[in-house]
């Protein structure tokens, strides 16, 4: 991303003078998918790709604020009734709402942004803006009061109050926290977290987009976290003490299996695998074990296709391609129903890979996937 065609954007939009520039970035998980709202771990970094914002106090209680990438200009006050109607500006607007409730006096600025996060990807380009605004608001009106945990907070309640997504906090505090060269362990229930070194030599991080979003994605996702529910439910009638799935153990799961229906069982099998996984990951991580760490991408894989029945014809193609070739790990990332397989792949079959997964996906679904490059990188900052 170019700092400098992002300030030509702002100079030219605005008053011809320069104003402070902050990025953040997306993110990958590399595995714990669908671990969040079960109080598990998820297993974040972020990305070389995010969002680059310029902004300049003007003296007004008005944002102007544009859009490179969208070519459009938007003005708007900083009271609830004040919203804009277009959805990319509601972002800006809801984070300057959320420092406002935390008594940071935001005032009107000028504000130019862009950004390189592939849109649909699941690279959390959202949490990137609203991260670079709370980080920059902060920076300027707030005198730094504000902790980072808290610019996550602001990001994610802006989700839920003005944008109607009710996101978890893993995205927001991926960009907030990110740092070149590591993963981070986010603790779901206790927001405790741990940085784990990644630096895969002779690997490389690859995302495959299979460019397609299933539209069941809302409501199969609310229908498997009552299945997770429906599972501690059984469980906590028999153990106390139990509130989530990271609680539970495949013995406790066990001792149900009578009570719960067969596909609310094989959900909660999923999930209690899946929190096991991402701190088998750590442990191989600290050894440098990249094979193991690619095994447990592939049982993820398939216990997301098979279990949570998350994935799709394409991506479970995608993943089968990868495996065809030797990537050492491959599975899907997100939330499922479309989007992306991320793939560890040895440098030396990486050509090879690429070309012919985009070959037979295009000979089978008739057209090519995107590739994504992938870089572990720093998370919120001040660039200028």
């Amino acid at each position: 991303m170019d700092i400098e065609f992002v300030r030509s954007r702002f100079i030219k939009h605005h008053d011809g003078t320069t104003g402070s520039v902050y990025a953040s970035p997306g993110r990958i998980n590399l595995i714990g998918e669908h671990t969040d709202y079960n109080g598990g771990f998820v297993f974040p970094g972020a990305v070389d790709k995010g969002m680059i914002i310029e902004i300049k106090p003007n003296g007004t209680d008005l944002v102007k604020a544009y859009s490179i990438d969208l070519k459009d200009y938007v003005e708007f006050g900083l009271n609830e009734e004040d919203a804009p109607r277009a959805s990319w500006a509601r972002y800006i607007f809801g984070v300057c709402r959320e420092m406002i409730k935390r008594g940071v006096e935001v005032k009107g600025f000028n504000t130019a942004f862009a950004g390189d996060v592939p849109l649909g990807a699941g690279m959390s380009s959202s949490a990137a803006l609203e991260s670079a605004y709370a980080y920059a608001l902060n920076d300027l009106f707030g005198d730094n009061k504000i902790d980072k945990f808290e610019l996550a907070k602001v990001g994610q309640a802006t989700e839920h109050n003005y944008i109607g997504v009710k996101c978890g906090i893993m995205d927001q505090f991926a960009s907030v926290f990110g740092k070149e060269g590591s993963l981070m362990r986010l603790d779901c229930r206790s927001l405790e977290y741990q940085y784990f070194p990644f630096k895969p030599e002779g690997y490389r991080l690859v995302l495959v987009d299979s460019v397609v979003k299933h539209e069941l994605a809302s409501s199969a996702y609310n229908k498997r976290r009552q299945s997770c529910e429906n599972a501690v439910a059984a469980i906590a009638k028999k153990h106390e003490g139990v509130e989530f799935l990271r609680d539970c153990t495949l013995e406790m799961l066990a001792e149900v299996k009578e009570e719960i229906s067969a596909e609310d069982y094989m959900r909660a099998e999923y999930v209690i695998e899946e929190i096991q996984r991402v701190l088998d990951v750590c442990d191989a991580l600290e050894k440098g074990d990249y094979e193991t760490v690619g095994q447990k991408m592939y049982e993820t894989h398939h216990g997301m296709s098979k279990k949570y029945e998350v994935s799709c014809e394409e991506l479970d193609f995608l993943n089968d391609v990868a495996f065809d070739c030797g990537v050492t790990g491959s599975r899907v990332m997100g939330g499922g129903f479309g989007g992306c397989t991320i793939n560890l792949v040895k440098n030396e079959l990486y050509e090879t890979f690429i070309t012919t997964a985009k070959e037979r996906f295009k000979e089978k679904f008739g057209r090519s996937p995107k590739v994504y490059d992938v870089v572990i990188s720093d998370g919120s900052r001040k660039l200028l």
